[in-house]
């Protein structure tokens, strides 16, 4: 059995932009007096919060008999819903374009009815991707990442001024509000 998960710099990365991006809201809204109380700011921080981790608590499991998505048992079944197929119930990979103009693949097959997105952000992807080759007999030699790790990088690194920004808005608005 193989468990591959999310890569640690997508999901560092996304964890760190929303920090970024919702910290400062509590600070803002007591500075200047906004009508939603800090402290439930705070709480929906939280909550969101473990709503993103566990969006990216995602696992791609490979064993002898088939492919699943699945997430940690702390996660509500509402919340993310995991797929499995059999290695012979694939019949393809079918490749999308997405709107950016990016490429996902999406298994097919007959007796599904639907299709399951191949997870794109995962550590080993190509080991995955090989192994999926393996089990299946399908075709990857066209299969790449969504996105490639520089780009997960440079997000980082306006993730880290944004924080240096996110520091100077709360020193603002605690120093300014006494």
């Amino acid at each position: 059995m193989n468990i591959f998960n999310i890569s640690p710099i997508v999901r560092i990365t996304l964890l760190s932009l929303y920090i970024g991006l919702t910290v400062p809201l509590p600070f803002l809204a007591d500075f200047t007096n906004a009508p939603v109380p800090s402290w439930m700011l705070w709480i929906g921080i939280v909550l969101g919060a473990i709503a993103v981790y566990a969006a990216l608590s995602e696992q791609v499991i490979l064993d002898d008999e088939k492919i699943r998505v699945a997430y940690p048992k702390w996660v509500p079944g509402f919340f993310r819903k995991g797929w499995s197929l059999s290695w012979q119930e694939i019949d393809n990979l079918k490749m999308r374009t997405t709107g950016q103009g990016g490429l996902v693949y999406y298994f097919t097959s007959p007796t599904a009815q639907k299709a399951y997105l191949l997870p794109m952000r995962i550590a080993g992807f190509n080991k995955m991707v090989n192994i999926i080759t393996e089990k299946s007999g399908i075709d990857t030699t066209d299969v790449r990442p969504l996105s490639q790790p520089w780009m997960y990088i440079i997000l980082f690194a306006c993730t880290i001024v944004l924080w240096f920004l996110d520091g100077w808005t709360i020193w603002t608005a605690t120093t300014l509000a006494v």
